[in-house]
């Protein structure tokens, strides 16, 4: 019978678990066993979110597993040497990997095993076809889903984690009900084990969700559904993750957004996941609304932040002709507890991997609904941001007496943002290739991105007959003091701490004169640089000493 603890009680608010505590709710209780999770994707967003469920479920109540087809990526997981970096992330995963937390190339297995499957592959923007430039390309997740068709044997919650448009659960849906494999005494066997599981079956079309648990006696997984269909339910959990302090979001986040089908059995599904995050999220954090508000609200809210460092950046640009402080600006409108003080620096322009894929997912689904007036509002974020980059370069050309053919620049960070060593759209690679264009010699320094990583960048953002040429003129250096060493400017292209805290006075012996910096990030002491003896310019900022 269905555990009472995901039931719904009638009697009562429908939206009420029987369960008054919460904390000490249990998985192995009712399944003898732990219960298993599975992440399709051991990416940014995959990586992250398993290794701190895993490290805030207790070890012999939930075992997380994490699979992708990239084998070295799967390798880099089990090194010492993880393929992303954020701060704590690699302490977590020590902790718990090989006992609740496994990063494998088994697919088979894994999704085999799974009672909740995470999907969290890539969802980058098209670069062809119909919607191109717009779109999200979905082709991973259709892969992935019709893995788990394929190779499901029992019942399970299917839970969308990467960024989607809206109505992709319909999609998810519309493969997993086409391919699924009707549980009628199966021959295949993919590495068969004794295990209890959980089977969310319906005995007829207009059942409920019969969450059913076995018994002790360990049947086995293929002859205890001999006669239920597999059913699938799609839930959607959007990641709310800021490169940087990505374990400390999953750890205390905002709000744990749970999406479903407001049928009996997409609320229970919706309670399943609940329990999950109840390991270490407070009830009153855990939002349940529907499928769809769920998914366009990922990308609404990546929306909003991207709108407010557009709006301020727009604004940088008039502080710079009437001279007013950017700075003095964002901290007063910050003060009005309307608006608030986050988002609200204005910079070289935002990067990553979300938000300009998710403004124009926006976009596109707009014009798709035939709303151009929506469209052309949210497409006005990626504009600008655009031209503050193309302005901030144009403002180095200026300053440098109108040419910078051979003379040599440095480049201050290359990720999109401190605390990672991600560089997905980040506004170096657009400063390092107009710099480039015009003849400059680069040097870089950042302390986390590799020269592997830059070179590759810069290969995929150019034309392949430039790349020589390109690579010939940057140097990648091994720190602040060498990339600054016989250079005409340093550019601030990451707001790295360490950047605040290098000797600028011997940087500016060591430079050609008039040295310059140009301060993208607003991180730096401009006066003491000014009376050290360089030429100072800053975004949102007129100078006057």
């Amino acid at each position: 019978m269905i555990c009472d603890s995901f039931l719904i009680n009638e009697n009562k608010n429908e939206n009420q678990i029987i369960n008054n505590e919460l904390n000490k709710f249990s998985f192995k209780k009712y399944l003898n066993r732990a219960l298993n999770v599975c992440y399709i994707g051991a990416g940014y967003v995959g990586g992250t979110s398993s290794s701190v469920m895993a490290y805030k479920c207790p070890i012999d109540e939930v075992i997380v597993t994490v699979c992708d087809v990239d084998i070295e990526k799967i390798n880099s997981w089990n090194s010492d040497n993880l393929p992303i970096y954020e701060p704590g992330l690699e302490e977590i995963v020590k902790d718990r990997r090989e006992k609740n937390l496994f990063f494998t190339n088994d697919f088979d297995r894994a999704i085999y095993s799974a009672d909740i499957i995470f999907i969290s592959v890539g969802t980058p923007t098209k670069k062809r076809g119909i919607g191109a430039g717009q779109a999200a390309e979905l082709s991973f997740i259709e892969k992935a889903v019709r893995k788990i068709a394929n190779i499901s044997r029992n019942s399970k919650i299917i839970v969308e984690k990467s960024t989607v448009p809206c109505k992709t659960a319909e999609h998810i849906r519309a493969i997993l009900t086409a391919n699924q494999i009707r549980n009628n005494n199966s021959k295949e066997n993919i590495n068969k084990k004794e295990i209890n599981y959980i089977s969310l079956s319906r005995s007829s079309s207009n059942s409920t969700l019969n969450e059913e648990f076995s018994n002790s006696e360990n049947q086995n997984i293929l002859d205890n559904t001999e006669n239920a269909s597999i059913h699938f339910e799609i839930l959607s959990n959007p990641e709310f993750l800021s490169e940087g302090t990505a374990v400390n979001d999953i750890l205390y986040p905002d709000r744990v957004l749970i999406g479903g089908l407001q049928t009996k059995e997409g609320i229970e599904a919706q309670n399943i996941l609940s329990q999950l995050y109840s390991y270490w999220v407070p009830e009153e954090k855990i939002i349940k609304m529907g499928l769809w508000s769920a998914e366009l609200s990922k990308l609404t809210a990546n929306a909003l932040l991207a709108q407010r460092i557009s709006s301020i950046n727009s604004l940088s640009a008039l502080c710079e002709e009437i001279g007013s402080d950017i700075q003095e600006i964002s901290y007063a409108c910050g003060l009005d507890t309307r608006i608030g003080p986050k988002f609200l620096n204005a910079s070289v322009g935002f990067g990553g991997s979300c938000f300009k894929k998710d403004v124009l997912n926006l976009v596109y689904l707009s014009n798709y609904y035939k709303l151009p007036e929506v469209a052309e509002y949210w497409n006005q974020i990626i504009t600008m941001n655009e031209y503050r980059k193309s302005r901030f370069v144009k403002n180095i050309f200026k300053k440098l007496f109108n040419t910078i053919s051979d003379k040599t620049i440095t480049i201050f960070g290359f990720s999109f943002k401190k605390n990672t060593k991600d560089t997905r759209e980040s506004p170096a690679i657009t400063v390092v290739l107009s710099l480039l264009r015009e003849g400059a010699l680069i040097k870089i320094y950042d302390p986390k991105v590799s020269e592997k990583q830059i070179k590759n960048d810069i290969i995929e953002n150019c034309d392949i007959q430039n790349y020589n040429d390109y690579i010939s003129r940057i140097k990648v250096c091994s720190s602040c003091y060498e990339a600054a060493d016989c250079s005409n400017a340093i550019v601030i292209c990451t707001e790295w701490d360490e950047f605040t805290l290098v000797n600028y006075r011997r940087i500016y012996n060591f430079m050609l004169k008039p040295a310059f910096i140009f301060d993208g990030r607003l991180i730096l002491n401009h006066k003491e640089l000014k009376e050290i003896g360089f030429f100072v310019e800053a975004i949102g900022k007129k100078f006057d000493f």
